[in-house]
Order: structure tokens, then sequence, then C-alpha cells
């Protein structure tokens, strides 16, 4: 397995694959290409045998530039248990510590069941919400009306 930076060259091939990993939900159009394009330096991709079996789109906030933000992640679901999500995520923590933050931040569906077992295992907390979705907190229309999120946020020791 081989990781590296994100290019703009990863934008296609990430596109094409991103629905069927998430079991066809419609996600592709949530990473438009200027992720790939803007954020190369906090944004990595694994790959095997010349594919792509795992991505992370993230950043430094610019609002708050102590805090990071994790946009996008994504394993192949035969690889999700491979340490390939943790390994990213470790990646990025250097990368963001390197760049002066210390706070990192992102946003699940409370659909996914996955994704929030994965981020509080990977030591993320979940934020306080306005609502509770199957006993899980969330912050309700956070993505627009009826789109509820779950909030987490992890503070980075050391």
């Amino acid at each position: 397995m081989d990781f590296r930076n994100v290019r703009e060259l990863d934008y296609i091939p990430v596109i094409s694959i991103i629905d069927n990993w998430w079991g066809g939900r419609h996600m592709a159009d949530m990473l438009p290409k200027l992720f790939f394009q803007h954020f190369q330096d906090t944004s990595f991709v694994a790959e095997q045998d010349g594919q792509i079996i795992g991505f992370l789109i993230g950043l430094v906030s610019q609002s708050i530039p102590t805090e990071a933000y994790v946009h996008f992640i994504g394993v192949h679901p035969d690889c999700r248990k491979d340490g390939v999500a943790k390994y990213l995520y470790q990646m990025f923590f250097e990368k963001i510590r390197e760049k002066g933050c210390n706070v990192v931040r992102c946003v699940t569906s409370p659909i996914n069941k996955t994704s929030i077992a994965f981020h509080t295992r990977m030591g993320f907390q979940i934020e306080k919400g306005t609502g509770e979705v199957d006993g899980v907190p969330v912050t309700m229309n956070y993505d627009g009306i009826g789109q509820d999120r779950v909030l987490f946020v992890k503070e980075l020791i050391g």
C-alpha cells in the first residue's frame, strides 16, 4: 500500500467510485474538484496496485487557523478493516500539527453508523447537538432543511 498527497488528477477516479463506496448514496456532488486543486497539502490518497483504495480530503480553517476540518474520508469497502482510514488520519494529524492546528472537526450523517463508530474509536467526541437521532446527538438542519448532521471534534495532544 502506498500513501501520498492528493493530486488534481485524482478527482475523476475518486468521484467515479465514491457513490459505490457509499452503497449507492449520491455523494459525488459533495466533493467538487476544487478540493483536489486547492487542498493538496492536507489531503491524501492510499493506493494499492495502482488503484485508489482510500482518500482523505482535509483543510486548515481560514477563519480559525488553529483548527482543521476533514471534509471527506473514504475507503474501499473491501479494505475497511485494513487500517487505511486510520493511517490517512494519522498523516493528516501530522500535517496539520506542522501548520499549528490543535483541533480537528468533521461531520457525518446520522444514518452513517459506520462513520460514527469509526470516529468515536479514533478519539473524536460527538458535539452536543440540537436534537437526537437513534440516541445520537445531531445538529438539526446543519446542511440545510432536514439535513441533520453529527458533529465531531478531536483535540490533538502533543
